[in-house]
């Protein structure tokens, strides 16, 4: 295995729509791709291991693992570490796919590193793996008043919402495949400061 793709959400069908569940639907997009273009990409089933479901992929010769951890949000980071010990990754070729209330809606963000930022489950994350530094991209699904944080990421995206999360998810994995491809600098350039929910991706002027 040459890459570790996590997107982090929540498990079972009461959370499946959430905005706190992007991450999810970005690897759910990835693994769409890879079955509709039935071009040896992907390989087998979904399979249960280290508390996560997981697929193998194959994008522009790199295999890559998705991975989708079933242990709720906060408690992410057992099954990255797992997954990351067994196959002997670096930490840069881990890439957390993660939800932020603080980015506008549409609006994607690559970083090398840094803090959580206050997401719960890319923290258990940095906390278990020992490290700010893995790479993640931050999708927005803001704004909220803080005192509101938990009903909201738990809330399901609005009728006129949804058409712009969308856009997003699908720009997403076409950024994941970019960070596959070129790694975290070109991708950082490219995408950060737009806005995924517009048709060309350009920057929205907030």
């Amino acid at each position: 295995m040459n890459k570790l793709v996590v997107g982090l959400g929540n498990p079972g069908r009461r959370y499946a729509d959430t905005r706190h569940n992007v991450g999810f639907r970005v690897l759910d997009e990835l693994e769409r791709r890879a079955i509709r273009g039935g071009s040896g990409g992907i390989t087998g089933e979904r399979r249960t291991r280290f508390e996560a479901e997981q697929r193998d992929l194959e994008i522009d010769g790199c295999r890559v693992l998705l991975v989708w951890p079933q242990t709720f949000m906060n408690l992410s980071g057992g099954s990255v570490q797992a997954t990351r010990d067994f196959f002997k990754l670096a930490n840069t070729d881990v890439l957390v796919v993660c939800d932020d209330m603080s980015l506008p809606l549409g609006r994607m963000r690559f970083r090398s590193g840094g803090s959580s930022g206050g997401q719960k489950g890319l923290a258990d994350i940095l906390m278990r793996l020992g490290t700010e530094q893995i790479p993640r991209l931050r999708l927005g699904i803001g704004p909220s008043q803080p005192q509101q944080a938990v009903d909201y990421v738990l809330g399901r995206f609005t009728a006129d919402e949804r058409p712009r999360m969308e856009k997003m998810v699908s720009r997403a994995a076409d950024a994941v495949g970019d960070w596959v491809k070129f790694g975290i600098e070109k991708c950082m350039n490219r995408y950060n400061g737009t806005d995924a929910s517009t048709e060309d991706g350009t920057a929205d002027g907030r």
